[in-house]
This record gives C-alpha cells, sequence and structure tokens, in this order.
C-alpha cells in the first residue's frame, strides 16, 4: 500500500485518479480549494483517507495545503493535477497580481514541490498541448503582452513538464515524471472528448505506486504508460535553470538541492 497525495481531485481526471487507487487499496488524501468543493469530494469518493483545502491560486493558501500535507507525515507519491484550462477569454488575476493560470497550473506545483515533504514519486500533468509552448521564461504573468489563453495555457503545460524534468535531474533519489492524460471529458475538456477520465487517470495513478520497471523511470514524459515526444525544451538544461529559477524568485522560495 501506498500513501499518496492528489491536487485537486474534487472532480475530473483528480477524482478518477483518487477512486483508482483506493479501490486498489492505497491510502489516498485528496485536495479541494474550499469547504464545499471539499465535502463533494467525501462524498463522491468516501473511501479516501482525508482531504487538505486550499486555493492553489493564493500563494498563502498553496502554504496552507503544503503545511497541512506534511502534518500528514511523509507521502509516497504527489500527483500535481489542479489546474485551469484555457476555455476563458480573459485574463483573470490573482490578489497576489499573477495570472490565475501561472499561479494556479505553475507556480502552485513548484511551491508544494518545494515545501512538501520528498515523496519517493511525483508526477506532474502535462498536456499535449506543450509543444505549442514558448520555450522562454520572459513575461511568465502577460503583464506586456496581450493576452491568448490558449497559448497561456501551452505555455503552462510546458513549464510543468519542465519542472518535472527539472526535479528529476535535482533529486535523483524521487521518480519524477510528467503525463498526458490525452482528451478527456474534463471541464476543460468538455462533453465531446474521444478519450474517458478513467483512461487519463490510469497512467499518473500507475506512475505514483506501481512496481511495474517502466513505472519507475524518472525524467519522462508518458502518454497511456508508454514514453511520448516531449518539446525539446523540455530536456534541456538550460531551459530548465531558467525555468525553477523564474518561479523561485516569482514566488520567494528555492527548490531544494
Amino acid at each position: 500500500m501506498s500513501r499518496v497525495f492528489v491536487t485537486g481531485s474534487a472532480d475530473g481526471l483528480g477524482l478518477a485518479a483518487v477512486s483508482l487507487l483506493v479501490s486498489q487499496g492505497h491510502e489516498v488524501v485528496g485536495h479541494a480549494r474550499n469547504d464545499d468543493r471539499a465535502a463533494t469530494l467525501k462524498t463522491a469518493a468516501p473511501g479516501a483517507a482525508g482531504v487538505v483545502v486550499g486555493d492553489l491560486s493564493s500563494a498563502a493558501q498553496t502554504r496552507s495545503v503544503a503545511g497541512q500535507v506534511n502534518e500528514l507525515g511523509r507521502f509516497d507519491a504527489v500527483i500535481h493535477n489542479a489546474g485551469i484550462g484555457y476555455r476563458g477569454t480573459g485574463k483573470a488575476t490573482t490578489a497576489d497580481g499573477h495570472a490565475a493560470m501561472l499561479a494556479v497550473n505553475v507556480l502552485a506545483p513548484y511551491l508544494l514541490t518545494a515545501l512538501i515533504e520528498q515523496p519517493g514519486r511525483l508526477v506532474y500533468l502535462s498536456s499535449g498541448m506543450h509543444r505549442g509552448g514558448n520555450p522562454t521564461t520572459e513575461d511568465l504573468d502577460w503583464n506586456g503582452r496581450r493576452w491568448n489563453s490558449t497559448q497561456a495555457y501551452s505555455d503552462s503545460k510546458l513549464y510543468d513538464a519542465a519542472l518535472a524534468f527539472a526535479v528529476a535531474r535535482r533529486w535523483p533519489g524521487v521518480l519524477s515524471n510528467a503525463v498526458n492524460p490525452g482528451w478527456v471529458p474534463t471541464k476543460m475538456g468538455g462533453p465531446g472528448a474521444p478519450e474517458d477520465l478513467e483512461s487519463g487517470a490510469l497512467t499518473p495513478a500507475w506512475l505514483a505506486v506501481s512496481d511495474d520497471p517502466a513505472a519507475t523511470v524518472s525524467g519522462e514524459y508518458l502518454y497511456h504508460q508508454q514514453p511520448e515526444q516531449v518539446h525539446p525544451a523540455v530536456r534541456s538544461h538550460q531551459f530548465q535553470d531558467e525555468l525553477t529559477s523564474a518561479l523561485a524568485g516569482l514566488t520567494g522560495v528555492e527548490l531544494p538541492a
């Protein structure tokens, strides 16, 4: 049995991953952004061991989530699933002054990675759209550019994949990977998505707990349990270092060596 923490698990892929892992006998703690969503999660996944609460668009609440997780003891795996999609047209800005998409999709997993006691495995949800991302750390908050939600989303998923690879390189004792869950019927994917939630959740859950040699890899990008081509910048040590340095500057937290 493994202990697994899954962010953004009140619905969609996160809930599907929690439900799958619970059905396999693992101890799973979910996450919701507020108490109402936490109640929804508890009802949908009554076998979950617990739920931590905090809005990942807020740096203070993200730090609180990390503290709540650490109070529960060390986890074997963390699945960074929470994210904002690109369906909206306008740029949303957080109380901290960041683009909400950057805050939830990138700054939050970075902060949680830095602040939660190191698990044995880390899984970061990316997207096939990361291949359209712009591999630069200039203007991460889109303050100097006209907002483009699709491009911002693609960028954020490029950053998530690069963060997974940076952690794999920096922490050789941790298995850190990125996942393309496919086009599934989440709120972002829409009801017409050709794949199902269960298939999208399978690879993150498998990477979190399986002893299959194909799952005990690090620094890989996977789709349906198979390695998949990744944007060249994701494997670039220079880009990884530029990204983690930029995220440290925006959050005030250095990623531990």
